[in-house]
């Protein structure tokens, strides 16, 4: 049965959070997972990480962890001592999800998130392909040892120029060539890149390590135009049973509304009570559609 989530920044517009507090309300709310962003894990000491684990096990929440690299840790850099350094960043993320008893880190993993200040053209992707697929050889020397799977995310055009669709992060995942690396997939960018989200969730198939749901606005699911029947169909199809993380984004402002590009609010008035209301709509909707498909 898949394991249901949601994003902490949901509610919360800087990236580092009160672990705990976000613990408790998803568990209120019914949720069986809370992911968040993983880099602030490297300014908490390891200690802090096992209590904010222990913390979660006790109430029965699963924690997940993702990025979107920052591209001074570019590796697909044309820099080599970039590169470096993002090989030795990310291997640390990956050594701290460890310290969690973590098992996936997924994300705009493979480049600096957001579009290089260069022009990129059909050799220079090729380039980028290859520079990063040499830096994740290399982090997944630490992934494979310490048992963490790293995904790579496909994401729209807006946010990177290497990984766009199913078909791409299935020859990134192929040139990697680890055990360990996996595939991760989002409605919210599959709906802008791809013909078929129900095509491109088949082509994958058991490779789907991670799959992300969110409007085609990033609104919550139900709330938009995204046809969830062939979304989850196609789930169904290949027998998907691994977590189902939701990542809407509504509100404008601070580090978070910046960086998602939220120019507008989503919902009106986000009081911390109506986001609640939101989650749990959410939830019930997601739960609906597993039922209907046979999934539950």
């Amino acid at each position: 049965m898949n394991k249901l989530g949601i994003f902490v920044n949901f509610w919360k517009k800087t990236w580092d959070v009160d672990y705990p507090y976000y613990i408790d309300k998803v568990k209120r709310l019914g949720y069986d997972i809370l992911e968040f962003q993983a880099q602030p894990l490297l300014d908490i000491s390891d200690e802090e990480c096992r209590k904010i684990k222990r913390y979660a096990d006790e109430r029965g929440i699963k924690l997940s962890y993702s990025l979107g690299l920052n591209p001074r840790y570019d590796v697909a850099s044309p820099d080599p001592e970039i590169r470096k350094g993002g090989v030795r960043y990310l291997s640390d993320i990956v050594r701290k999800i460890a310290v969690m008893e973590g098992e996936l880190f997924s994300g705009v993993t493979y480049c600096g998130w957001g579009v290089p200040s260069y022009f990129v053209d059909e050799k220079e992707k090729e380039d980028l392909f290859s520079r990063s697929v040499d830096s994740m050889q290399q982090v997944m020397k630490v992934a494979e040892k310490e048992g963490v799977t790293v995904c790579c995310e496909a994401v729209n055009r807006y946010e990177s120029p290497l990984i766009n669709t199913a078909a791409e992060a299935i020859r990134y995942a192929d040139l990697v060539g680890s055990p360990n690396i996996g595939i991760h997939l989002d409605t919210y960018h599959m709906n802008i890149e791809e013909n078929s989200m129900g095509d491109a969730i088949r082509l994958v198939g058991k490779r789907l390590r991670h799959f992300h749901t969110g409007e085609n606005n990033r609104n919550v699911p139900g709330r938009g135009h995204l046809d969830w029947d062939e979304i989850f169909s196609a789930l169904k199809d290949i027998g998907y049973t691994r977590d189902i993380v939701s990542e809407p984004f509504l509100m404008m402002g601070n580090e978070v509304g910046y960086d998602i590009r939220v120019w507008r609010p989503i919902l009106d008035q986000p009081t911390e009570e109506r986001l609640d209301g939101e989650a749990a709509f959410l939830l019930a909707f997601t739960r609906d559609m597993l039922k209907k498909y046979h999934m539950d």
